[in-house]
């Protein structure tokens, strides 16, 4: 495959999809509204062709352009897919970008073809919340299998929570800021928490990797190969940072003292989240090494304008809990 078109392709995984696709030699088009700074707007390599991608007069035009890969990486409702896996039926690879919040049952690990996805009512389908979000990407994950059967090479990507250079969310900055500020840093519970991490660069490769080798009507899940703990992460960021911290941790009855309940944490999750990422394994696909994901991730930290403080409990209402630490 040579060409490639992004839906999406500016702000984060897109954006390093594109890069990846480049160190591939792809000439790679973008589709997007065209409302955020194009880092590639100098880049020969890559056209743009500004549009709505819920707008299905928007996608036939970028059909035209007969790409051989497609990347969805913008589709958050199953009508997307199904209009996107309708309109490129007959380009060689289109690979939707899924989430781990799709699977519909706590199991370690959740495996593909064999974890139940979540039900989603036609209610549910159309609704923006949050709480829907999971369920509208099950439902695009069976759209796509949906094509196959009708004989487009369509496949899903299955992240589970992205980090990296250039994440809009700042759930990993509200760490890395809390470690570079203070020199003792408050993790919920006994640190064990583990909540399966996908480094971004990882992301892209296996979008891109599933497009060229993966078999239609398949998902993939993609995570970090090797899980750390909150508390592993805490270090893996001071390492980065080549500092030091006190971890204190702290159960729901000290958090109380500051009006904190441990899922304000961001990162936390009570119950453990694992993907297996066997089946991208088989494909040739492996994981950045997490000390150089982190060291990426801490660089862009500082390089930007982000700190991540709304994504989590405020400082001082940590103080009053780690006093209360102090006393007992």
């Amino acid at each position: 495959m040579d060409t490639a078109l992004v839906i999406g392709g500016t702000r984060f995984i897109g954006r390093h999809l594109v890069s990846e696709l480049l160190e591939h030699d792809y000439d790679v088009t973008l589709l997007n509204r065209g409302t955020r700074e194009n880092p590639f707007a100098d880049d020969d390599r890559v056209d743009h062709i500004e549009g709505d991608r819920t707008n299905d007069s928007a996608l036939e035009a970028a059909a035209t352009i007969d790409p051989d890969a497609v990347f969805d990486c913008v589709a958050y409702y199953p009508k997307d897919v199904q209009a996107a896996t309708r309109i490129f039926a007959d380009c060689e690879a289109y690979v939707y970008i899924s989430s781990g919040a799709a699977y519909g049952r706590e199991e370690i690990p959740k495996r593909e073809n064999e974890t139940p996805l979540e039900s989603c009512s036609p209610e549910e389908a159309t609704d923006d919340s949050d709480a829907t979000y999971g369920k509208r990407k099950a439902e695009g994950d069976r759209a796509i299998e949906a094509a196959a059967n009708r004989g487009v090479n369509a496949m899903s990507v299955r992240p589970c929570i992205v980090y990296g250079p250039d994440d809009y969310t700042e759930r990993l900055d509200f760490w890395i800021d809390r470690v570079n500020q203070h020199d003792r840093v408050v993790v919920p519970g006994d640190g064990t928490n583990v909540w399966h991490r996908a480094f971004v660069d990882d992301v892209a490769s296996a979008l891109r990797i599933v497009a060229e080798h993966g078999e239609a009507g398949e998902a993939y899940n993609v995570g970090d190969q090797r899980l750390v703990t909150l508390d592993e992460m805490v270090d893996l960021i001071a390492d980065a940072l080549d500092t030091t911290v006190d971890i204190v941790h702290a159960g729901p009855r000290e958090l109380a003292a500051g009006e904190i309940d441990p899922t304000d944490y961001p990162l936390y999750r009570e119950y453990p989240h694992v993907l297996s990422t066997a089946k991208l394994t088989a494909l040739g696909w492996e994981s950045t090494p997490l000390e150089s994901a982190m060291e990426q991730s801490v660089e862009d930290h500082l390089e930007s304008d982000r700190d991540g403080r709304e994504q989590g409990p405020d400082r001082e209402a940590e103080e009053r809990v780690l006093g209360i630490l102090e006393t007992l």
